[in-house]
């Protein structure tokens, strides 16, 4: 008889179910309609059930909810949150402590031309990008290159750019980006290591025709949210 999936592989809305009311950031659960509603029809990836590219897309679903809403670590299911370590393009390793009191926005964009994550808090870096992509920003697995205990990947993110991002007025249009991870995962396929590699100002330069952002040189003068 086949062991029953552990909570991290049977999706997000069944982690989201499990936990418990104060577990919550904000005290409720997070939404994730869009997601169900939007996304099946706008990707362009669709796996079988029980692939790779279908168990490494929900286990890094689940991990972003646990980041974005969980307050507490102990709580995470998707990660062993006591040794996890997650970096960009080879810059400074950040911990689960790191994604809690400065948001996976500022850990997983880092410094940018177009983005300043010491004037960001974790709610501020939030707000900026839920008001930018009002209607969902969406991600999946393209491919997957190797199989665990070191799982590569290709992944596409994607949204349209329908609220202002720091004072440029939305387009209307589809944003997209494109990158790569690799992650170290534990026996029981939870995330111990994760290295993600793309271009931050390929995606940030779509919300800002291109132009780099200095003070004063865009409308509001700052580049706080």
């Amino acid at each position: 008889m086949n062991k029953e999936k552990p909570l991290w592989l049977r999706g997000r809305t069944a982690v989201v179910e499990a936990a418990a009311p104060e577990e919550w950031r904000t005290g409720r659960k997070p939404d994730y309609h869009l997601s169900e509603t939007v996304m099946p029809a706008e990707r362009v990836s669709h796996h079988q059930a029980g692939s790779l590219e279908e168990i490494t897309e929900t286990l890094v679903q689940v991990f972003e909810m646990e980041v974005s809403h969980k307050k507490d670590p102990a709580t995470w299911v998707s990660m062993v949150a006591k040794t996890f370590r997650t970096r960009v393009n080879g810059g400074a390793w950040s911990d689960a402590r790191d994604l809690v009191e400065r948001g996976s926005y500022n850990v997983l964009i880092g410094d940018s031309v177009f983005y300043r994550p010491e004037e960001e808090s974790f709610e501020s870096s939030h707000r900026t990008f839920l008001r930018s992509f009002s209607r969902g920003f969406f991600w999946e697995v393209l491919e997957v290159l190797s199989p665990p205990p070191t799982v590569t990947f290709k992944w596409r993110h994607w949204g349209v750019f329908d609220g202002e991002y720091k004072g440029f007025a939305p387009t209307g249009e589809r944003v997209e980006m494109y990158g790569m991870s690799v992650a170290k995962v534990s026996e029981d396929l939870r995330l111990l290591e994760v290295e993600h590699f793309y271009d931050p100002n390929a995606f940030l330069g779509q919300l800002t025709g291109g132009c780099p952002i200095g003070r004063g040189t865009r409308p509001g003068g700052s580049l706080g949210a």
